[in-house]
C-alpha cells in the first residue's frame, strides 16, 4: 500500500475514476474502430493499437503532470496562449482538412489539433488571472477585461472552423469568473452582451443557403444552419417518416438505433450493430455504442464517473489554500465534464450534431494528450495541497486561508 501511495500521489478516487475511463475506452474503441479496420485493409490491431498508444502516452502525461509542484503551471499559459493563437492563425489559413473542417495541421509527421492547446492554456490563463486579481471584496475590476480579451481572442480563431469547442471553452471560463468571484453586475452585463450575439447570429442563420455561402471566411455556416434546423424540425407527423435515413441525419438516425436496440444490461461488449454504420462511431458518437454495448446501465455508470470527478474536483478546491489551485482545479475538471456532456447529449439526441469527443474515452491523439494533463493537474493540486496541510499544525491553519467562495457551510 505504501508503494502505491508513493507511485499514485494524489486523490486516489481521481486516479480510478482515469483508470476505468481508460479501460472503457480501450474496450469500446476496439469494438467500434470495425469501420477503421475495413479502410485499413482488414488489420483488426491497428486502431486499437494506435489509441492503446495514446493512452499510454496520455499516461505518462498524467504521471509527469501530478509530479510537478502546481506553483509551476503559473508560468504555463504565458507561452501557451500566444504560441496557441499562432498557431491558430496558421491552421485557419494552412490546416489539413478533416470532415470538411480545417482544424489540424501536421509537424514533424504528427497531426495535432491547436485548438486543445488553446483549450488548456485559456483554463490556465483564466486561473492565473483569477488568482492574482483578488480583493477581499472579490476579483479586481481589471480582472474580467484581461480574461475577456484573452478569450475572446482565442474563441475568435476557434469559431470559425469550430463553433462547438469555441463555446465549450466561453462557457467553462464564463462559469470560472462566477467561481472567481467577478462582480455579479459585470456578469449580468456580459449575459446581455451575449444575448446580443445570440440573436445576431440566428438572425444570420436566417439568410439563405446561397447569401451564407457567399460569406467569406465562414464556410462552415451552412453546416451549422443545417445542424440546427435538422434537430429543431418537427414538421412530419408520422414518426417512421421522422427516422428515414439521408444523406443528412444519418449519424443522428444510426446513433437513435443504436440506443434504441439496447435494454437495462446492451448486447455485449463487442456485439454493436451501428458500429458499421456510424462514421463516427469510436469517436463524436461512441456513447451510443456503449449504451448499445453495455446498456442503459453502462451508459449511467459512464455518467456517474464524470459526475463524481466534478465532485471530487470541488473537495480538492475547497481544501486548497490559495486562489490560484482552486481555480485551476475547477477549470480542469469543469472543462472534462462540460465537454462529456456535450458528447452525451448529442449522442442521444437532445442537442445538435457538434464535434465534440468524449473525454479520455474516444479515440483520438490530441484530445487524448490533453485531457490528460487536465487530469494531471488535478492530481497535482490535490497531492500538494494535502502535503502542505501535514506540513502545517491545524492551529495555524485559518478561514482567511481558504476562498470564500469555496468554503463549505
Amino acid at each position: 500500500m505504501n508503494f502505491l501511495n508513493k507511485v499514485f500521489r494524489g486523490d486516489k478516487v481521481v486516479w480510478v475514476i482515469f483508470m476505468l475511463l481508460c479501460l472503457i475506452s480501450i474496450i469500446e474503441v476496439f469494438s467500434a474502430a470495425s469501420m477503421l479496420t475495413y479502410k485499413s485493409g482488414g488489420n483488426y490491431w491497428w486502431p486499437i493499437r494506435e489509441h492503446s498508444t495514446n493512452l499510454l502516452l496520455g499516461l505518462c502525461v498524467v504521471y509527469v503532470a501530478h509530479l510537478i509542484p502546481y506553483r509551476f503551471f503559473k508560468a504555463v499559459p504565458l507561452v501557451l496562449v500566444p504560441v496557441s493563437a499562432g498557431l491558430l492563425v496558421w491552421v485557419f489559413f494552412k490546416g489539413v482538412d478533416v470532415n470538411v473542417a480545417s482544424r489540424w495541421m501536421t509537424i514533424a509527421g504528427f497531426s495535432i489539433q491547436p485548438s486543445e492547446f488553446a483549450k488548456v492554456g485559456v483554463i490556465m490563463g483564466t486561473a492565473l488571472i483569477l488568482s492574482r486579481m483578488q480583493t477581499e471584496d472579490g476579483a479586481a475590476d481589471g480582472a474580467m477585461k484581461w480574461i475577456l480579451w484573452m478569450t475572446g481572442i482565442i474563441c475568435g480563431l476557434i469559431a470559425p472552423e469550430n463553433l462547438s469547442t469555441a463555446v465549450l471553452l466561453f462557457g467553462v471560463v464564463f462559469i470560472m469568473m462566477y467561481v472567481g468571484r467577478i462582480p455579479l453586475k459585470k456578469i449580468g452585463r456580459l449575459i446581455l452582451v451575449l444575448g446580443l450575439f445570440v440573436v445576431m447570429f440566428g438572425s444570420l442563420l436566417l439568410l439563405p443557403y446561397k447569401t451564407l455561402n457567399s460569406i467569406p471566411g465562414l464556410d462552415r455556416l451552412t453546416t451549422w444552419k443545417a445542424r440546427i434546423e435538422r434537430f429543431f424540425d418537427s414538421s412530419d407527423p408520422v414518426p417512421a417518416a421522422q427516422f428515414k435515413i439521408t444523406d443528412k441525419n444519418f449519424q443522428e438516425v444510426h446513433a437513435t438505433m443504436a440506443i434504441a436496440g439496447s435494454n437495462v444490461i446492451g448486447r455485449g461488449p463487442g456485439n454493436s450493430v451501428e458500429r458499421d454504420y456510424l462514421p463516427q462511431a469510436y469517436s463524436d458518437f461512441i456513447f451510443a455504442i456503449i449504451i448499445e454495448e453495455l446498456g442503459l446501465a453502462g451508459g449511467a455508470f459512464v455518467v456517474l464517473l464524470y459526475i463524481i470527478l466534478l465532485v471530487r474536483a470541488a473537495k480538492i478546491a475547497r481544501r486548497c489554500r490559495g486562489y490560484f489551485p482552486a481555480f485551476l482545479v475547477m477549470g480542469c475538471a469543469l472543462m472534462l465534464v462540460s465537454q462529456a456532456i456535450l458528447n452525451m447529449m448529442v449522442a442521444v439526441g437532445l442537442f445538435p450534431v457538434t464535434g465534440q469527443p468524449l473525454p479520455l474515452i474516444s479515440r483520438g491523439g490530441t484530445s487524448t494528450i490533453i485531457n490528460c494533463g487536465y487530469i494531471g493537474m488535478i492530481l497535482s493540486v490535490s497531492y500538494y495541497t494535502e502535503k502542505m496541510a501535514h506540513a502545517i499544525e491545524p492551529a495555524e491553519q485559518t478561514e482567511e486561508d481558504i476562498p470564500e467562495i469555496l468554503r463549505e457551510n
